[in-house]
Formats: C-alpha cells, structure tokens, sequence
C-alpha cells in the first residue's frame, strides 16, 4: 500500500502546501516484554574469622583479570521454534540482568557485564514475521541482542536463570487504518526516530553509542529539521548550545558556523570529506541529520585544505541513503517573499534480491527577500546509488548537483548607523549585483568486513565549486563625515575551488588479556585548489538613510585586477584506540601526523609568492567513567593547527598557522533512559596566530597573538512522554581576545553573544478523534553582539518566537500534515 499526504505549511512565513506521506505504523515507544527474575534470600551466618578471608589483590594487573573474569561469559545462542514464533536461548555462565526498549521495528535486549565468547550471532528469517536476530558484544563488557520484525515490533517475554536467559518472540502486527474513508496509499519506508539520536561517528569515525565518546557532540536529527520546516543549514545552529551562524559570503547560504567563539571559516564535512563552502551553497533536501563536534578535532580531519583543523569544532552533515523498503515523497512549501520550493524524495530497491538500493532528492527553490532588490534561485539534485556486493561488502557512491543564482548582498557597514536603518535597506546598485554559483560533489563508500571483529574502508570524495561573473556591492565600513555617506566598492569576481580527498581505514577489535581494543588505522590524500580572479575598479557614493538608484558605477584611477591561485598537498597518517580498561572505563587516544605542500601563486604577474611545507602531529586524549547505566563523566585534551595559506596580510606576507588546544569536562546523563538525554560541559579553548580583519582595509586581515573562549554549554533532547518532544540547549561563552598587539585585550570576539539559549518543542496527541494534531513552540534567546574587533558597538539582544500547527493524522479523516509556523 502507498499513503501520500496533502496539507498546508510554512517557513516561517505562512501559506505553505506540503505533500508528506504518514506512516503504516504506529511509533511503538514500549514493549510488552516481561522479566523474570530468580528470587534470592539471605540468611544471617556467623562472621567468618580473619584468617579465612581472602587478600586483596597485590598488583594492578591481578584487579583487573578479577574485574574481566567478574563479566558474565555468553558461550552459547540457540533458536527454538515455538507456536507462536520463535525463542532466542542464550546459555550464560551466571544469572544476568537485561533491559529491553524498542528501536524502529527491532526488540533491544541488551545485557549488561556480559561478553559473547563467540563470533558475532546472525540468523536471518528464522521464524515468519521476524526479518532478522542478531546478537553482538559492545565495547564496556555488553553485549546487545536484536530482533527485528518485518512488519512491526516484536513483543517478547524474558525470562533469567541461573544458567540461561530465554527470549520467547511474538513477532508484531502491522496496524493500519481499515475504515472505508481512508486514503488507500501507504508509504512504506523511513520510520520517525524523533528527537534523540543514538549514536554517531564524526567524533570517532567509527559508530559509537554517545554515551561511550568522551567528547561534547550534539546531534539535530531529521525530525528536528522537518518539524521546524527550516530549509538553511545554518538555521539548525539555534539548537545546538555555543554554536551560532557566520556571517554569509554575499547572501549565498553557506554553511558557516561559529563554534564556541571561533569561525569555522566556512569549512565543514559532508559524510566525514571535506565541503569547502564558502561560495558554495548547500541544501537541506537530502540531509539526514547534522553532527556538530565541540573542540579540535586535527587528531581525525587535520591539516590542509581544512580550517577546522585549528579549530573548535566540526560540522558534518550526514546524508540521507537508500532504503530497502520503497518510501515516495512529494513536498511544495510556499511562503512570504514569493517563495516557494517544492522537493522530491524517492528510495527503495532496483531489484528483487534488494541487492541494488537507490535514492533521488530533488529540490527547486525561488524567493524574494525581505532585503529590496534582492532574489535567489537553486536548483539541487542528489543520487545515491548502494550496491550489497555480498553479506560483508557495500559500495555506494552518490553525487550533488546544485545551481544557485543570487543578487549579492553584503548586507550593512559595521558602524553605528547601521542600526538606524530599515531591514529592507539594500546598499547596491541593482544592475550590478547578480552572482551565479555551480557546484558538484561526488563521492564513493567502499566498505568489507574482513570478519565480525576487522573492517576495511575507502573513501573517496570530489568537489568542485565555481563562482561565474559575479557582481559584487561592498559598502565600507566607514562614513562620511555628513554622518550619511559611505563608499560602496564594485568588484567583478571569478572564483574557483575544487578539492580530492582519498581515505583508507581499517577497523578491529581484539584483546590484550582483559583490556578490550578498539582500533583505527588510517591515512588519507588530499588536493586542494583555490583560485580567485577580482577587478576592484569602480565605486559608488549611497547616501544611506535616502539612496539612489540606477546609477552607473564610476572607474578607480589605477584599479587593477588582483588575483591568487592558491595549491595545498596533503597526507595525513592518523591512529586511535578506544581502551576498555574496565566494564565502565573507557581511554581513547589518537594521534595525526600530516605533511602539508602548499604554494601561492599572484596569478596577474604570474609570480610565486610562496612556497612552504609544514609537518604537524595532533594528539587527543580523552577518557570516559559510567558509574551508572544512565551517568557518563568524561574528560579530554585535544590540539589543532591551521595552516593560513587562503589569505595574505594587506602587505602581501605569509601567515603562520593557527594552533589551538582544548580543555574540557562534562556528564552526560539519561533523564528518561533511551528516550531523554542531557549533556553538560564546561571547556576552555585557545588559540594563536588568529586571523582577524585588517584594521586599516576590511579586505584584508590581521594575525593576532592569542584568543580565549571558556564557558558553560548545557543541552538536552529526546521525549519527555509519548507524543511530546524536546530540543533545547543554553550556553554561557567567555569569549576576547588576550594578547595582541593591535587589538586592545580583553576586547570581546564578535558575533558571540555571552548568554544564549534555545527551545523547539511539539506535541502531537497520540489517541481518541484528535489523534495526530500536534502542536510546536520555539523560543530562541540572544544576548548582545559585537560587531568587529577592535571593539566598537554592539547590537541589542532580541528574542524570537515560533509556533507551528502539526496536524499527522491515521485516521478516517486520512492521512495529511498540516503546518502553520508562525514567527515574531
């Protein structure tokens, strides 16, 4: 069956029509499982002499065997046939204690201080109604076992012995709406995961449970995204705690961020490779969550072309891949400003044996601005195509297409007067302002397991991104000394970026004694090229409080052209290992070493400019204790480096690179266990040799001695109760500048504001005749903002509002969304 939806949304603006297929199924949040437990009694006994007791262990190796041998071995897992399905046997060594939750369609039966002593356990179709049964070790001595259904949920009963634990499987029902009014489509496919995501791999590159990485990493799944309805990438920093949007480059929605006080200079991933944006648009139509890593991370990403490097932190967007059941959605959001973007998301198999899986996003967009004269265009299409070689081989390799043409808009000088003016303002001449953008990103997986324990991987990504012919409006940040006037500079642009990246990993596990490894290997190539043609050859005067438009740019006496090609080589051989020293201990440590080439080329004279290489070694520690099941405390230290080589100072000299290095504690913590959970950190960060904008011509920048950001970050998500979700986060950010030569210390960065705070939040009624409306509430909180450095003025603080109407019903009514947002 196939269910398609029409209703009514908007981004923010209002008038939206959004087509949205429901799903078959119902969210199962809870299991109909039962424990039983072996019931035990005490009885009072004479206390025991002190020469009968046992020494304590004389060595630190001695403790830790007794720590390993106190895990519960699993030596055995059966299948039994029963009348109602099927009974999972595990013959244990001891009595264990499972918790049961329920993911998608799969049972979770995970068992704490256990270890399987055999291979990974697989059993495909062993009973009809039960697609699959799975049972693996994870790291922290547990071990997790997944029945998952074809059609829903299993139920189960568990029942623990002394020398066993039995699962007896009922596989689940599909429930869907049999009454005559309703719609007779179904979609089958992507089921919602909500607010909470499990795991991710940007930290690590390699799958892990949050609660395992010793980091600070926050997550905004796709849910978050659709029921926001946002549709820039840069949006999504409203959600995340210390994480703010950077200043776009002419109006173009790239995704630039700031993180804990730094710039992360438009530089970001995309599925773990490179995604230089700085000119380059990119779209949220094929994004299936976005993972914002806190602190350095050269240990994994270092060295050129990469900015993050010297960082404080990554930005990777995971894309969305093809699913084995088919899923078709048609979507049309149409709003204020004349905008309207419709958008198309189909997957599912190319053949019976689902060994070919495909994936198509196609999204168009078309809008004013609330800016006068200002209007954008894109057209984006994504494929993915996934090839199951065999049980333990993938290949998938996918591609994005964008084109995006714009009117440039570099928005307000930074002085004071800026804040008198009227936000649909342009300071431009409307027939020299248009900019036309294409850019392409191919990229191929070629993951194999050698066995359950070692995994091979490759990787390979290009991107390649070309500004054409753009016209760009740049007003100064100065005025007249009528307290009116401001300069406006007229550049012709060409600009040029393409990037390779090649990455070869292997993964295992393995034991020394009772210490359990995880280990990476890796080394990756890559090729970076920047180049950039302007032509700063024509001014104009705009009174800004009363401009006049229509008026030919006059031609700069002098006003040559100015360009650079800029060439980056890289090779970056990186390790890291996850240590389980104990059962709830956790080490991790990692090291980078990376051997960087690059070369700067003025490409008007056709002269080297330089020519330099740099080596570098990026270490991380951090480690990792759980004294609970639900409590995670964790700590680490981590460097960065950047090498400056996209930029030159006003006098043409080279800059040295960026360092940084990372202090951080935290807990993470499950309020409500899998449904509800929040992460504390408290941090420091500095950094050296920042770049920061030439005091003397804004076109240029500065190297400044050293900057220092420190603060608080809080942030929590999940599912409070059924049907009422939740993403929120605070932080509070010390962010200036401490050394410097020009810039007076103690100055504040700009852009970070010191107290923000974010809320999104729904509801959706979960039975009886108004079941599936929803409603949504957003509350987003600013402090005051500096605007440059050195300090001049700052803006006001604001608080924005948002209100959505969610309307997903299954019932006779049909299936329809219907979103109403509202923003003030």
């Amino acid at each position: 069956m196939i269910k398609y939806c029409m209703g009514m949304s908007a981004a923010g603006m209002m008038g939206l029509l959004l087509f949205q297929p429901a799903y078959a199924l119902e969210s199962q949040e809870t299991s109909n499982e039962e424990v039983v437990v072996e019931e035990t009694s005490l009885l009072m006994t004479q206390p025991t002499p002190l020469s009968e007791i046992e020494q304590p262990y004389t060595t630190v190796s001695e403790w830790l065997e007794a720590q390993a041998e106190s895990a519960i071995a699993i030596t055995n897992i059966q299948l039994n046939s029963t009348e109602t399905g099927v009974e999972v046997v595990l013959e244990t060594q001891g009595q264990v204690t499972p918790t049961t939750s329920t993911v998608g369609n799969a049972l979770i039966v995970e068992i704490p201080n256990a270890v399987l002593t055999g291979d990974r356990f697989e059993q495909a179709e062993p009973a009809e109604g039960i697609a699959l049964i799975t049972a693996e070790s994870l790291p922290g001595n547990r071990v997790r076992v997944a029945i998952t259904g074809t059609e829903a949920p299993p139920t189960a009963t568990v029942r623990s012995e002394t020398q066993s634990l039995t699962v007896s499987v009922t596989p689940g029902i599909e429930r869907a709406d049999e009454t005559e009014d309703a719609i007779a489509i179904v979609v089958t496919g992507e089921r919602e995961e909500g607010y909470l995501a499990p795991d991710a791999s940007t930290a690590t590159r390699i799958p892990l449970p949050l609660e395992d990485i010793p980091q600070s990493i926050q997550i905004v799944p796709r849910q978050v995204i659709e029921d926001r309805n946002v549709v820039q990438l840069t949006d999504l920093a409203e959600n995340v705690s210390g994480v703010q949007p950077e200043r776009g480059y002419g109006g173009i929605t790239s995704p630039g961020f700031r993180i804990r006080g730094f710039l992360t200079n438009f530089e970001s991933l995309r599925n773990g490779f490179p995604d230089y944006g700085y000119f380059s648009p990119r779209d949220l139509a094929n994004v299936e969550r976005l993972e914002i890593l806190k602190g350095p991370a050269a240990v994994l990403y270092g060295g050129s072309p990469t900015q993050f490097a010297g960082g404080s932190g990554v930005i990777n967007t995971i894309t969305e891949q093809p699913l084995s059941e088919p899923f078709y959605e048609a979507s049309m959001n149409v709003g204020s400003y004349e905008f309207y973007r419709p958008t198309i998301d189909i997957t599912g198999p190319l053949t019976d044996d689902e060994a070919l899986l495909y994936r198509l996003n196609v999204a168009y967009e078309n809008a004013d601005s609330f800016r006068d004269f200002v209007e954008t265009e894109s057209f984006f299409v994504a494929p993915v195509l996934t090839w199951n070689i065999n049980s333990r081989t993938q290949f998938t390799v996918e591609a994005n297409y964008q084109e995006y043409d714009f009117t440039f808009d570099q928005g307000f000088p930074l002085i004071p007067e800026s804040l008198e003016l009227p936000r649909d303002r342009y300071l431009g001449e409307p027939s020299f302002s248009n900019g036309d953008v294409d850019s392409t990103w191919v990229s191929y997986n070629l993951t194999h397991e050698l066995n359950d324990d070692w995994r091979l991987r490759q990787g390979f990504n290009y991107t390649r991104s070309n500004l054409n012919d753009a016209q760009q409006p740049s007003p100064a940040d100065e005025i007249g000394s009528d307290g009116r006037t401001v300069n406006v500079l007229f550049f012709t642009s060409d600009e040029f970026s393409e990037n390779i990246t090649l990455q070869n990993e292997i993964f295992g596990r393995f034991n020394t004694g009772s210490i359990r490894h995880n280990l990476l290997l890796g080394v990756d190539l890559a090729h970076n090229e920047f180049n950039y043609l302007f032509q700063p050859d024509r001014q104009l005067e705009f009174d800004i409080f009363d401009p006049e438009y229509g008026r030919t740019p006059v031609l700069i006496p002098d006003g040559g052209p100015f360009g650079r090609e800029i060439v980056s080589n890289n090779v970056g051989i990186y390790a890291q290992n996850l240590v389980e020293l104990l059962p709830n201990l956790n080490l991790l440590l990692g090291g980078r070493l990376d051997f960087n080439d690059y070369s700067t080329e003025d490409t008007v004279a056709e002269d080297v400019l330089d020519d330099q290489s740099n080596t570098r070694l990026s270490p991380r520690i951090g480690i990792l204790y759980q004294p609970g099941s639900m409590t995670a405390l964790y700590a680490n230290w981590g460097t960065g480096f950047s090498p400056q080589f996209q930029a030159r100072s006003r006098t043409d000299e080279a800059f040295d690179p960026t360092t940084s290095e990372q202090f951080e504690v935290g807990i993470r913590q499950d309020i409500i266990e899998d449904r509800l959970t929040a992460n504390l950190a408290l941090f420091q960060i500095t950094r050296q040799n920042v770049l920061t904008p030439d005091p003397d011509d804004s076109l240029f920048s500065i190297q400044t001695g050293e900057q220092r950001s420190r603060g608080i970050e809080f942030d929590i998500s999940g599912e409070i109760l059924p049907g009422w979700r939740i993403i929120a986060n605070y932080a509070y950010l010390d962010a200036e500048v401490t050394e410097d030569n020009v810039i007076p210390e103690g100055d504040r960065l700009y852009g970070v504001p010191e107290h923000s705070a974010g809320l999104w939040t729904t509801y959706e009624i979960q039975q009886g005749d108004l079941q599936g409306l929803g409603f949504g509430f957003g509350l987003y909180y600013s402090d005051e903002q500096n605007v440059a450095l050195p300090n001049t003025f700052t803006v006001p603080s604001y608080v924005r509002l948002d209100a959505a109407l969610l309307l997903s019903s299954r019932s006779s009514q049909g299936c329809c969304k219907l979103q109403e947002h509202y923003k003030c």
